[in-house]
């Protein structure tokens, strides 16, 4: 059996593209943070946790060392959002050459799913790569945002970049046989776990 993928790269090209979403309401105590200190830990947690049920796997096998690596890079920034003190979702900001940055990730827990926090977020962390330049001295202004999402984000993932203010500037078809389950995400490493060794992948689409 073959299944067919549909990749679609999105991008604004001024901040008067972003079409903020509506905040959530001041009582579910919404709060969005950067996290500035680069944990491996920490950003293993958000990708498995929040990718497990959309198929996010290319970073499964990283060891903490690869994590540290690409976490500790300038123009990397992670904003996390929390929900009364719990983590509820996060995206991942790559400064890029030439004033381009890349959404590289976005997505919610399954259980914060649906609670007007997405929206919010892709608002707040596609404003802050405009302005990634102002927190990274010697990095020129923004002249581009995108990001890349596909069909297997689910129905609503197009739209929901679309309503945000961003255009498809390239679209991809990509058959393959599907003859292999998703692999099982892993925990995070403990104190009796070692992480498996594995290349670094292409990043994954980013979901709501």
């Amino acid at each position: 059996m073959s299944i067919t993928v549909t990749t679609w790269s999105l991008e604004q090209t001024s901040p008067a593209d972003l079409a903020p979403a509506q905040e959530p309401p001041a009582a579910a105590e919404v709060r969005i943070v950067r996290s500035e200190i680069p944990s491996p830990e920490f950003s293993r947690f958000l990708y498995g946790s929040v990718g497990a049920d959309i198929a996010w796997t290319d970073r499964l096998g990283w060891s903490l060392e690869q994590w540290r690596g690409w976490l500790d890079r300038p123009g990397l920034e992670t904003w996390v959002a929390y929900e009364r003190g719990t983590p509820a979702g996060y995206i991942e900001l790559e400064g890029q050459d030439e004033g381009v940055v890349e959404i590289v990730y976005f997505g919610l827990l399954p259980a914060f799913r649906g609670r007007r926090i997405g929206g919010h977020l892709l608002s707040w962390g596609t404003a802050r790569a405009w302005d990634l330049a102002e927190r990274w001295p010697g990095r020129p202004p923004t002249k581009r945002v995108w990001l890349h999402t596909c069909s297997k984000d689910g129905p609503y993932a197009l739209d929901n970049y679309r309503r945000r203010g961003f255009r498809v500037f390239d679209t991809k078809l990509d058959t393959k046989l599907d003859t292999e389950p998703e692999p099982e995400p892993e925990p995070a490493p403990g104190p009796d776990t070692e992480p498996r060794p594995g290349p670094q992948g292409a990043p994954e689409p980013g979901a709501e």
